[in-house]
């Protein structure tokens, strides 16, 4: 297990060894959890830094009509509402569901606290990553803002292909993943795909993406 924690973004930088050395000097705890089980409910207070060590989580949001936001997919050795740890109101955004069967890393507030104090890297590397976190979730909020699917299509593409030079694009989630990131049914999605094939904008070969014309994604978004 400390060899993962090193990959995370909390203990990047440390050998297993140092981990070991600051788990056995700092009070934590490791918890199991089954595929669908709820981790923390939306609005609980963030008590503890919490690390997913084995397994996946998702974070998601549900409105009044019961429709489901899947707002993030989190693998070990990711955290988990880092960024929410401190602060007035510290509380968890949206529910945190398991994946699949995890298991996840504990360390309280105040132990945690008490280990940055100790040791710069972790500090260093905890800014780091709540700065990262708060661009990531600048860039999640602008992408809500839009407003139809074909934009929220053209924005997700053109942040995938980077540069004009890639065309060809694999998409890393499946049409159902897709949906629920975007808030949208998988029909609602399939037939704005297929309309934007039709139009002459992509091609479609299941996961692979060839986009045709990139002004018009472009323009979709402006």
């Amino acid at each position: 297990m400390n060899k993962v924690i090193t990959l995370s973004p909390i203990f990047r930088g440390l050998t297993e060894d140092d981990v070991a050395h600051l788990l056995n000097e700092t009070p934590h705890t490791i918890r199991s959890f089954s595929k669908g089980q709820t981790i923390a409910q939306r609005t609980e207070e963030v008590r503890s830094l919490c690390i997913v060590v084995e397994g996946s989580v998702k974070g998601e949001m549900v409105d009044f009509s019961g429709k489901i936001l899947k707002i993030e997919e989190m693998h070990a050795p990711m955290p988990i509402a880092h960024a929410f740890l401190f602060g007035e109101n510290n509380r968890y955004p949206v529910d945190v569901i398991a994946l699949e069967d995890c298991k996840l890393l504990y360390i309280p507030k105040v132990e945690f606290l008490g280990l940055m104090q100790k040791n710069a890297q972790v500090l260093t590397n905890y800014l780091n990553s709540i700065s990262n976190r708060a661009q990531f979730l600048s860039n999640k909020l602008w992408f809500l803002s839009f407003k139809t699917i074909k934009e929220k299509i053209a924005h997700y593409l053109l942040n995938l292909s980077k540069s004009e030079v890639r065309t060809t694009l694999i998409l890393p989630k499946s049409h159902q993943e897709l949906a629920e990131f975007f808030g949208v049914t998988r029909p609602a999605l399939a037939r704005v795909f297929s309309e934007m094939q039709d139009e002459g904008i992509i091609h479609i070969n299941r996961r692979e993406i060839t986009i045709l014309n990139r002004n018009k994604l472009l323009e979709m978004i402006k």
